[in-house]
């Protein structure tokens, strides 16, 4: 996992990943009707279903995520996961960040089941400890934030209670 972890915060691994990575997770995602995704063989993953800020399409985007505690599930449990818009460490945000800053409740698709969701920008002290979390969590994060001046975007998918 060491070596995993050297090479995905590399440079190199910045410029092809996100060419690869995507295409790679939304075959295996259709193979395994949703179940599973070829880079969650190193970290959680989901879909993201989001509604396209200047189309108006729908957008696809798989993406690594942090379940929060309780994300399991469980009875009462509220779940809720934590989205990275680290771009693998490339100057400009992601265009999934755009999309949920545009329109927050969307859907993804998390273990094969869709869930609906709302998504919130994390800011101040909630934000850095999240990004705290985030760091423990997957520690090329930072390398990835050293090489660009933006702040990465964090946000919190909280699921959408039924029946709303």
């Amino acid at each position: 996992m060491r070596v995993v972890r050297r090479v995905s915060a590399s440079r190199g691994f910045a410029r092809v990943a996100p060419h690869v990575i995507p295409a790679l997770d939304r075959g295996v995602h259709r193979l395994t009707r949703g179940r599973r995704m070829l880079s969650t063989a190193m970290l959680p993953g989901l879909v993201l279903t989001s509604t396209g800020a200047r189309s108006g399409l729908p957008r696809r985007t798989p993406l690594a995520c942090m379940p929060e505690d309780g994300a399991g599930g469980g009875a009462g449990a509220a779940r809720s996961w934590i989205l990275v818009g680290s771009n693998f460490g490339r100057p400009g945000h992601p265009a999934w960040t755009h999309n949920l800053l545009a329109q927050p409740r969307v859907t993804i698709s998390w273990r094969g089941t869709d869930v609906t969701v709302t998504a919130v920008l994390l800011e101040g002290e909630e934000r850095a400890a999240v990004w705290a979390a985030a760091l423990a969590f997957w520690p090329p994060y930072a390398a990835y934030q050293r090489r660009i001046s933006r702040e990465i975007r964090l946000f919190r998918l909280t699921e959408w209670p039924s029946g709303r």
